[in-house]
């Protein structure tokens, strides 16, 4: 994402109509590519914080390992047959982060697999699909990166509760029933000081800039990395397909590899430098790859 993470402790997810639970320490923030903004991702953050597993999590699986993979309808490269050579760096992604994925070369998800994981996770289906296809377009554009489905159903838990922290749900067209908007980056409640850089089209607010969408992205990121998953009507931070492949493309940047340890946590430290919000995602996505195994 453009822009310095966010340093120290966690940005605050302070709002006035879901206020952040105790857990959540006040930290210093600097400008943030993406922030937890919100009350209501605070609280999933905090769910997710509180899951003790029997054993530490585990790094998310690669796209071809079994946790990780994804069952495809017939037609396209799936995930075996990908054409690219290898990771491209950030400046290269950065700069064609607008373009759709070919339709050709790209699989989409089986119904069964959707149904089968959506019920083992609970994951809402359309929420997953949106995962499912960044996987399988980021699988297919950089092969090397091996970013799954786990770790951006994980981000997008703690971000947004899956696109319904504001009270709505991300409907069959991908986006967001009610938009999913964080508080005003106007330097209080321990939030960088960004002003607006979009005119509020994206956020509503003309005076400072605020994360937005289910993956909570800001303007100026969104303009760096904002992505056209199926040539629908241009890149929306607010539509989960669009978000999700955004999200998956600023992972994957400067040649990281998500199955390595340094690879994953540089994602997602990028992401929100904050170990506490990467230990929650981490948590997140073992819990997922391992109730996806346990149920395909």
């Amino acid at each position: 994402m453009s822009g310095p993470p966010v340093t120290g402790s966690e940005a605050s997810p302070a709002s006035v109509e879901h206020p952040p639970p105790p857990r959540w320490k006040q930290g210093v923030a600097a400008a943030a590519a993406v922030v937890s903004t919100l009350g209501v991702a605070a609280g999933v953050a905090g769910v997710a914080g509180m899951f003790e597993p029997s054993r530490p999590p585990q790094l998310p699986p690669g796209p071809d390992d079994a946790a990780g993979s994804i069952d495809t309808v017939p037609g396209g490269a799936g995930q075996g047959e990908s054409a690219g050579s290898g990771a491209s760096g950030g400046t290269d992604q950065a700069a064609d982060s607008r373009r759709s994925p070919d339709p050709d070369r790209v699989a989409d998800p089986s119904p069964e697999w959707l149904d089968t994981v959506s019920e083992a996770t609970g994951i809402p289906r359309r929420a997953l699909e949106g995962y499912a296809r960044a996987q399988l377009a980021a699988t297919e554009e950089q092969p090397a990166c091996r970013i799954s489905w786990p770790t951006l159903a994980a981000v997008g838990e703690i971000e947004s509760g899956h696109g319904t922290a504001a009270g709505g749900e991300i409907g069959a067209d991908g986006r967001t029933t009610e938009d999913v908007i964080g508080i005003p980056l106007d330097g209080t409640d321990n939030t960088a000081a960004i002003p607006d850089s979009d005119g509020g089209s994206l956020d509503g607010d003309s005076e400072w800039d605020r994360a937005v969408g289910p993956m909570q992205f800001i303007p100026t990121t969104w303009r760096t990395w904002g992505a056209d998953a199926d040539s629908a009507a241009g890149a929306d931070p607010h539509d989960i397909d669009d978000a999700a492949l955004s999200a998956a493309r600023y992972l994957c940047s400067e040649g990281r590899v998500l199955t390595s340890d340094s690879g994953w946590w540089d994602a997602i430290l990028t992401y929100n430098e904050s170990r506490s919000y990467g230990e929650d995602v981490l948590a997140a996505a073992d819990r997922y790859a391992t109730e996806a195994a346990e149920a395909v």
